[in-house]
Order: structure tokens, then C-alpha cells, then sequence
């Protein structure tokens, strides 16, 4: 072997070597693993008690207690029911965030969990369930485990710890502000000025131990949309003398799938256009006035965003003019791309490889799925990925999406997560030379 092959050997060692050999790193490892009993408790009484966006207080004054107890500084009521915790170490550094989400669904849990969510409420005028289909259950135990591993090591941090509980993340009431955008708006980021952020997210489909995630664009940005259709009401045995919306609204519906196969350069990105929902007509024999439809647009670029949005209008409006009907069309923007911030992912990768062994740390392909985590990535750089919470062996088929009644996460994984969240914030302290060390790619 060649002195240049072992120089280069040694410098591709040398990082791991010096996380090994850290005194405050193995500590941090040693109590990560004593809490992890803990964790699984926080998470399963949150499981049993889960709350809507906008609505998480009895999550909020647990996780507030939780840091009080820790000797933390904490600000209560961000963002309608936030928390924001604020550690300071005992070295001068910069200021890192992590993030957890605390909000459920409006989702009814199948199974036997011995922690299965009864909860019930009303949302969008129905009736249902309300259940952590979702994850963000583990991330607030997590955070949690996180903020007290954190707190046991504050002398010894090179910086400030800023603990962003986030509610709403699968968007407000109707009506409301809320999730990332509002924090960010109410300046979450500031006082003090954050310098990079972190989150994870647990995810059902990806094995236990393993920790996937991708430089640069993640997630798709999310908007919403809504077509009203309005046609002439009529007898059902007299169509003729009507215009029948329900038959122009399915021939939008077969339209707009067109826009993606049809207008896109879907080799470069992917994007969805989805109908979630037709809502028209009251009786069997009866043609009603209007139907009404809901979906949901995810893209990657603006262009493309911006392409869909127009080719929803002029489908919608076009073939309603050819029925004799006519669409109100309307488009709400959501969430952007979530973005990995390049410069700071190829600076944390390593960590990750070193707390879940390099075998077990993957980059992940697109995901058409969306994060609010992204507003925090619109004004700092900031890393989001996913840890495995699917049992070993599990087929990937049978194993439940997200925000489905059957959804269901592995606990041995949480302590992963812990240990994740922390060597990233002590790394990140520990190599910081500044700041503009990663920068912000707009969108």
C-alpha cells in the first residue's frame, strides 16, 4: 500500500476516530441508552392522547414541564400552542434548533395497542377519530430524550440549544394560522439567531437502525386546490334540459390527469396532481346545480408549480365552457420544497454514519410527501431526515403507510433517533468556524 493510499485511509478514519474518542460523545451515548425506557413511555402517553393542530395543550404542558424540570428556559403559547426551549452551554458557539412536530390526525386507530387512541372530535363537520398517524408522537419523545441528554452535557456545549415543539405541522384549522410558517413569522428563528437547524422524521416504511436521507431537494412543495363546477339543475330523466355538472366535473377530473403526463418533463422531477374529493347532488333523480372538488398539486421546481396551476384553470374553465357549465377555480399555496441544505448535509452525513454505522445511513429517492420543516430551510440551512421505524423482517407491502388506521412505528428505535439528534448538535458546535459555514439555496 502505497504512502498516499494510507494518508488518504487515515484522513477518511480520522473523523470517526476523533467521534470515538470523545469524552463528552460516549457520554451523551451513555445516557441516551439509560433514557430509552423513558422515551417509549412519553411516546405511548402521547399516543393515547392526541391532539389536533392548533389544539396540542395537554403535549405542550407536558413538554413544557419536561423542560422546566431540566433548567431550561422555556417560552410557552408560540404559534397558538408551541414551545420553545432554550439551553445555553457552557462554551461560546453558535446556535443550533431542532425540531419536533406535536400534532395528530383526524384518523381512527385499528388494532390492540394496549395505548390505542380512543379519542373522538368533530373536524371539517364529521365525526372521527383522532390518532398520531403520523409519527409525531416519537418526535416529541424523542425531542424530549434529546433536551434532557442535552442538559446533562451543558457545561460541556459549545453553544446555544434551541428546542422548537412545533404544533400544526399537517397544516391549521380552517381559519387559523399555524405550524412552521407562523413560528417563523413570530420569530422563532431569532433571539437568539439560529445558525443551522435540525429535524428527523420517523417513518413506517423504512427498517429499524436505519437512517435515510437526501442533499438538496427532499420533499415536494404542497398547494391545494378547489373547482366548483356550476351547472343548470333538472330532473335526472330530463338531462337535456340541464347542464349537468357532474358529468363535466368527471370529465375535469380524467383532464387534469393530463397535466402531468402531458405538459411536465417528468424525467427531470416528478409531481402529482390529486383529486381527493367530489362532493355534488342530493337525490337519485335529481342533476344538482354544483358539484365541488378538492385535491392536492405537489411539484419540485417552480416552473413546474407554476405550469400546474395554469393548465388546472384552463382545463377546469375549458371543458365547463364546452358543457354550458362554469368552474370557479381556486388555488391556495402551502408548504415549499423541503431543501437539504448541500453544504451542511455533506458536513453531518458522517455523524449519522457514525452513530448508525455507515451500512445503515442511505440516501433516499424524491418524496412526493411534504414537510413544513421547509419554511425553517427558506431562512437558515437545515438538515431533515428520516429514521427507521418499521420491524425487522417486515415486508415493505405489509407494512401501513402514514396517515392510515393501521399506521404503526417500532420503539426500538427511538434511542437511535436520540443519539442522532444529539451527536449532530455536538458536532455541528464542535466544527462551527462561523457563521456562513452552509448557506440557503432559494427556492
Amino acid at each position: 500500500m502505497s504512502n498516499k493510499t494510507v494518508y488518504a485511509l487515515f484522513c477518511t478514519l480520522l473523523p470517526f476516530a476523533l467521534q470515538a474518542q470523545s469524552p463528552l460523545k460516549s457520554q451523551i451515548t451513555k445516557t441516551a441508552d439509560g433514557l430509552e425506557k423513558k422515551v417509549v413511555a412519553w411516546r405511548r402517553e402521547i399516543h393515547q392522547n392526541p391532539e389536533l393542530g392548533n389544539r396540542e395543550f395537554q403535549t405542550s404542558a407536558k413538554v413544557a414541564a419536561h423542560l422546566h424540570s431540566l433548567g431550561i428556559e422555556v417560552k410557552t403559547n408560540v404559534a397558538k400552542t408551541g414551545v420553545v426551549g432554550i439551553l445555553k452551554g457552557g462554551k461560546p458557539g453558535p446556535v443550533v434548533a431542532l425540531r419536533a412536530d406535536m400534532d395528530g390526525l383526524p384518523v381512527t386507530e385499528r388494532g390492540n395497542l394496549a395505548f390505542k387512541s380512543t379519542v373522538t372530535t368533530e373536524f371539517n363537520g364529521q365525526k372521527t377519530g383522532v390518532m398520531h398517524a403520523c409519527g409525531h408522537d416519537s418526535h416529541v419523545a424523542i425531542m424530549m430524550g434529546v433536551a434532557e441528554v442535552l442538559a446533562s452535557v451543558k457545561n460541556d456545549l459549545k453553544g446555544t440549544v434551541k428546542f422548537i415543539f412545533q404544533p400544526a405541522e399537517e397544516g391549521p384549522p380552517a381559519g387559523e394560522e399555524g405550524g412552521a410558517q407562523l413560528m417563523v413569522k413570530e420569530g422563532v428563528l431569532e433571539n437568539p439567531k439560529v445558525d443551522a437547524i435540525f429535524g428527523l422524521h420517523i417513518n413506517s416504511q423504512t427498517e429499524v437502525g436505519t437512517i435515510k436521507y437526501r442533499p438538496g431537494a427532499t420533499m415536494a412543495a404542497v398547494d391545494f386546490f378547489s373547482v366548483k363546477v356550476k351547472g343548470k339543475q333538472t330532473h335526472g330523466a330530463a338531462p337535456w334540459s340541464g347542464v349537468d355538472p357532474i358529468v363535466t366535473s368527471s370529465q375535469i377530473v380524467m383532464g387534469l390527469q393530463t397535466i402531468v403526463s402531458r405538459n411536465l418533463p417528468i424525467t427531470e422531477f416528478p409531481a402529482v396532481v390529486t383529486v381527493g374529493a367530489v362532493h355534488g347532488g342530493i337525490r337519485q333523480n335529481i342533476i344538482p346545480e354544483e358539484v365541488n372538488m378538492i385535491g392536492t398539486i405537489r411539484s419540485f421546481t417552480p416552473e413546474m408549480q407554476q405550469t400546474i396551476h395554469r393548465r388546472i384553470n384552463e382545463v377546469a374553465t375549458n371543458i365547463s365552457e364546452s358543457a354550458g357549465a362554469k368552474a370557479d377555480v381556486k388555488i391556495d399555496v402551502m408548504y415549499p420544497v423541503t431543501y437539504n441544505d448541500p453544504a451542511l448535509t455533506d458536513q453531518m452525513v458522517p455523524t449519522l454514519e457514525a452513530v448508525a454505522g455507515k451500512d445503515h445511513v442511505h440516501i433516499r429517492p424524491l418524496d412526493t410527501g411534504a414537510e413544513d420543516f421547509s419554511f425553517f430551510q427558506q431562512k437558515i440551512p437545515g438538515f431533515f431526515f428520516f429514521l427507521g421505524g418499521m420491524p425487522k423482517g417486515t415486508k415493505l407491502e405489509d407494512a401501513a403507510p402514514h396517515h392510515t388506521p393501521d399506521f404503526h412505528i417500532d420503539e426500538s428505535g427511538f434511542g437511535l433517533g436520540v443519539k442522532a439528534l444529539c451527536h449532530l448538535t455536538v458536532d455541528y458546535m464542535e466544527q462551527w468556524k462561523g457563521a456562513g459555514t452552509a448557506s440557503v439555496k432559494k427556492k
